[in-house]
């Protein structure tokens, strides 16, 4: 078994400054205040050596950095502190796992509705998901098999890191009002996070995938939405708003 001391990013100190400014970033823990100058400082200071290591970090230690005044500091450990609570896809998007964007986060927690599940999936259980493919299902796979890896999500949950358990749903086609219809989600949605909107899908008997293909009957665009929303016009799928989805579920 692998030291779970000796994370990669310790010993690459380029790989965990890309890290923690993922994890930082907007789709993850959206931690504000916490940019690439200040990552620096953390890292040539020697006060973060992994990821978990932001979660200690106090605001009297933070405070005696160049350029850092009191108020920026007890600002970043506010930020922090609030950033503990999250939601499982995010979670997913803020640990770095290779192929995995908000759009598949939002599958896996869909699927599996809590991290201990997902922990214990093997590749071919992750490739039976809609829209997780053979490769993301691998490298999901391997990800969680790394005990450093394990190891960090250990330290996050011992630091307070939370989120709400959900119930898993599966992505066979069920019925439904929605039975046998294929969606994709993009963009951001005025009242229903993503992960919300493909779990009242999958109640309705439809399936949510990610990746907008001739198949797709609906794509569901918020503010924002991007490559997807083009395919679907170039394709001809049907687009909807938040507000033509509630309609359809009735």
């Amino acid at each position: 078994m692998k030291n779970p001391g000796q994370l990669p990013s310790r010993a690459c100190p380029a790989k965990l400054k890309n890290r923690l400014l993922h994890l930082a970033s907007r789709s993850a823990l959206d931690v504000d205040g916490l940019g690439e100058k200040l990552v620096d400082q953390l890292l040539d200071a020697g006060l973060v050596k992994e990821l978990p290591d932001l979660f200690e970090l106090r605001a009297e230690t933070l405070a005696a950095l160049p350029r850092m005044g009191e108020k920026s500091a007890a600002n970043l450990v506010e930020a922090l502190a609030g950033a503990r609570s999250t939601t499982l896809p995010r979670l997913l998007v803020a640990l770095g796992i290779p192929e995995v964007g908000p759009s598949v986060a939002e599958l896996l927690a869909a699927r599996f509705g809590d991290l201990d599940p997902l922990l214990a999936a093997d590749a071919e259980a992750l490739e039976q998901i809609e829209g997780v493919g053979p490769v993301i299902a691998k490298k999901v796979a391997d990800f969680f098999a790394d005990e450093r890896h394990r190891h960090e999500l250990s330290r996050l949950r011992e630091l307070g890191v939370r989120w709400p358990k959900t119930k898993p749903h599966t992505s066979a086609v069920g019925e439904g009002p929605l039975a046998g219809k294929t969606f994709v989600l993009t963009g951001t949605l005025p009242t229903l996070s993503r992960a919300e909107a493909g779990e009242r899908i999958a109640a309705a008997g439809g399936k949510v995938t990610g990746t907008v293909s001739k198949k797709t009957d609906y794509v569901v665009a918020g503010e924002a939405a991007g490559s997807k929303l083009a395919k679907a016009r170039e394709l001809g799928v049907a687009v909807l708003d938040e507000a033509e989805l509630l309609a359809l579920l009735g």
